[in-house]
C-alpha cells in the first residue's frame, strides 16, 4: 500500500520511503493511501504478535518490507501487553510498560528500528534519527536504535520538564545517541525538529523521524489495541491518556480497520487544546503548560492533522471520540487512592486515564472499559512515592539504565541552534 500526505501534495509514495522520512514534502503528515476500513479480522492465534501481524499486513501489501513483516513484529513485540483487571466490574488497564524503557513507546520505536535496519544499505551514507520527546519517546527510540550501524540518534527534550528518571534515561545511552536538553518546552523541541525536516540544507544528513509523526512508530501501535479488544471477548471501550495524539490515533485506526473497539475517550491533562475542541468544535493550538503528567504536556498536537484526515467532516470527527481534561489535583488524588480503590499504583499519565474512567462510570457508562497504562510508575518516583507512601519497585531494565552515567548537552530553543548543532556534528 502506498502513502500520501494529509495535505494532498504527495500521492503514491512507497511506504518504505515514508518510513525513512519525517514529514511529507508538502509539510503534511504521511497517511496510507486508504484505511482498510472493516477489513481486518482476529487471527486464530491469540498472541500479541499475531494480532500485530494481522493489523499491519494490509499496510505492507506489495511493499518491499512485506516478507520481513513477521520477523519485524517478533523483534518489536517481544514483551507482553496484558489486559489486567481492576477491582471494578469490567474495568481493566492495558499495561503497555513492560518493554526496555518501561513505556508504551517501546513497541513503536522497536518496530521502526526494525524497518530502518532493513532499509538502510550496508555501508551507505549515515542516517540521523531526530526526535523530540516530552518524556518517554526519546528513551524508547534511543534504546531501539542504540549501536545500530550507520545510524545516529539525536534526542531533544525540554530541560527541567521531564522527570529526573526520564532525564537520566535520555542521557544514559551514549555511543551513537546524543541527548540535547532544550531551554524551552516540548512544543519548542517539536517545532525545531519540524524545521529541521523542512530544511533542504540538512538533506545530506538523511533525517528520519521517530516521533509519532512517523508512520513506522504509529502503525505498530494499532497491534496492542486490537489485541486487547480481541482477547477481551467483547466490544472493548478505551480511555487513552494522550498529548500528541499518536496512541489515541492508533486506537481509532484499529477500530476503523475492524478491531471490536467501542467508545474511545481521550484523557488529557490541564493543556486544554483537545478537550476544548471536543467540547466546542474550535481547535486552538497554544503554548503548553507544565503538569504532573509531563509526557502529555503538548499544546498543539501534531497528529490532530491525521485525525482530521481520518474524519474530514468536523461533526463526524467530534462524534467519533471524546476528550476530557484532568487537573493535577485529580491526578494527585487518583494516585493517592489507586491502591485502595483499584489495587494498583499508577503513573501520572495512567492516573489521568483512570480518573476519566471513574468519571465515566459515575455518569452511567456500561460495558467493558480499559485504560491504556502508558508508563511504569517507577519512572515518576519523585511524584508517585510521596503520594502512595512507599517505594515503587523499579523494573530490571529501568534499573540497569539508571545505573549508567548520564549526559545531555544544553541547546537553545531555536531552530537555528539545532541546525548549527547538526551540521557541526555531521561527521561526528
Amino acid at each position: 500500500m502506498n502513502v500520501g500526505s494529509t495535505r494532498g501534495g504527495v500521492a503514491d509514495l512507497p511506504l518504505a520511503d515514508a518510513l525513512l522520512r519525517g514529514t511529507a514534502p508538502d509539510g503534511g503528515l504521511f497517511v496510507p493511501a486508504r484505511l482498510p476500513r472493516g477489513e481486518v479480522r482476529a487471527p486464530r492465534d491469540p498472541s500479541l504478535g499475531a494480532a500485530a501481524v494481522a493489523v499491519l499486513s494490509p499496510f505492507f501489501v506489495g511493499e518491499r518490507l512485506e516478507p520481513a513483516l513477521p520477523a519485524m513484529v517478533a523483534e518489536a513485540f517481544s514483551f507482553p501487553a496484558p489486559l489486567v483487571p481492576l477491582r471494578g466490574p469490567d474495568d481493566f488497564v492495558l499495561e503497555l510498560f513492560h518493554g526496555p524503557t518501561a513505556a508504551f513507546k517501546d513497541f513503536g520505536a522497536r518496530f521502526l528500528a526494525a524497518c530502518v535496519q532493513r532499509l538502510q544499505p550496508a555501508g551507505g551514507r549515515p542516517r540521523t534519527v531526530l526526535v523530540a520527546t516530552s518524556g518517554d519517546t526519546g528513551a524508547a527510540v534511543a534504546a531501539a536504535f542504540h549501536r545500530m550501524p550507520g545510524v545516529r540518534v539525536v534526542v531533544l527534550y525540554p530541560d527541567g520538564r521531564v522527570s529526573p528518571r526520564q532525564a537520566h534515561q535520555l542521557g544514559a545511552f551514549g555511543d551513537n545517541v546524543t541527548a540535547l536538553r532544550v531551554a524551552g518546552t516540548f512544543d519548542d523541541s517539536q517545532r525545531m525538529v519540524k524545521a529541521a525536516f523542512a530544511d533542504p540544507g540538512l538533506a545530506p544528513l538523511q533525517l528520519t523521524s521517530a516521533n509519532s509523526i512517523s508512520l513506522g512508530r504509529l502503525l505498530p501501535q494499532l497491534g496492542y489495541h486490537a489485541h486487547a479488544a480481541w482477547i477481551s471477548g467483547t466490544t472493548l471501550n478505551l480511555v487513552v491518556p494522550t498529548g500528541n495524539l499518536g496512541n489515541a490515533l492508533a486506537a481509532v485506526w484499529a477500530r476503523e480497520i475492524g478491531a471490536p473497539l467501542g467508545d474511545i475517550v481521550l484523557a488529557t491533562n490541564a493543556n486544554p487544546t483537545l478537550s476544548e475542541f471536543w467540547a466546542s468544535g474550535v481547535y486552538r493550538g497554544r503554548p503548553s503548560v507544565a503538569t504532573l503528567a509531563n509526557a502529555m504536556d503538548v499544546g498543539d498536537p501534531s497528529n490532530f492533522e491525521r485525525m482530521v484526515w481520518t474524519f474530514p467532516d468536523p461533526p463526524v470527527l467530534r462524534s467519533a471520540l471524546r476528550a476530557r481534561a484532568v487537573s493535577d489535583a485529580d491526578i494527585t488524588r487518583t494516585i493517592q487512592e489507586g491502591e485502595r480503590r483499584h489495587g494498583q499504583v499508577f503513573c501520572p499519565h495512567t492516573a489521568a486515564g483512570v480518573h476519566v474512567l471513574e468519571q465515566l462510570r459515575a455518569d452511567g457508562a456500561t460495558g467493558a472499559w480499559a485504560v491504556a497504562a502508558t508508563a511504569h510508575p517507577a519512572k515518576f518516583e519523585s511524584t508517585v512515592e510521596p503520594l502512595v507512601g512507599h517505594p515503587v519497585a523499579v523494573p530490571p531494565a529501568l534499573s540497569e539504565l539508571l545505573a549508567r552515567p548520564s549526559r545531555a548537552e544544553p541547546l537553545a530553543a531555536d531552530p537555528f541552534a539545532l541546525r548549527h548543532w547538526l551540521l557541526d556534528h555531521a561527521a561526528g
